[in-house]
């Protein structure tokens, strides 16, 4: 896909995938990287569709793909870290949206409160412990229950827009 096809007008009866994800290309959306350790290996992967659900309680959401080989074992941990890329955290964004490769290599982390990895460096971080699952499609929605919350109020955010990841000042 081009750039010139992202900026093509689509069709409003064509509801296929290309469309959809051109259309919704146009919101932009900040870059996540969903955490657990299952006691034997450091779990993730870049997740673009994170959301504040609720203030009270305080609970959030993301979609992870039904294709995901990383989401049921953290499912399976049922608590996991919420890390929210900063500006200059392309690399790591990239790094967990690869199949089958080591994703913490060469990445410095701690443990979060609830014994997920918390990547250093992040704008935020969000413990969080799985409440919900509903089917949606290709995707899963999760929610969650908020457990723990740090930021950094001083960076920016890393965010994904037509495509591609992008900076913003602040």
């Amino acid at each position: 896909m081009t750039v010139d096809d992202l900026l093509t007008t689509p069709s409003p009866t064509d509801l296929g995938p290309a469309n959809l994800r051109r259309v919704w290309g146009n919101f932009a959306t900040g870059v996540a990287v969903i955490t657990a350790h299952d006691g034997t290996a450091p779990l993730g992967f870049t997740c673009q569709s994170v959301v504040s659900v609720s203030l009270d309680p305080p609970l959030m959401s993301f979609c992870p793909a039904r294709s995901s080989t990383s989401w049921p074992r953290i499912r399976a941990v049922g608590t996991f870290c919420v890390n929210i890329l900063a500006d200059d955290q392309l690399g790591p964004a990239r790094q967990f949206a690869r199949s089958g490769a080591d994703k913490f290599a060469g990445l410095e982390w701690t443990m979060s409160p609830i014994g997920a990895p918390a990547l250093t460096g992040t704008l935020a971080g969000v413990d969080a412990r799985l409440t919900a699952e509903h089917d949606a499609g290709d995707h899963t929605i999760v929610v969650a229950e908020i457990t723990g919350i740090t930021a950094d109020h001083e960076r920016a955010p890393l965010v994904f827009f037509r495509g591609g990841f992008s900076t913003i000042g602040v």
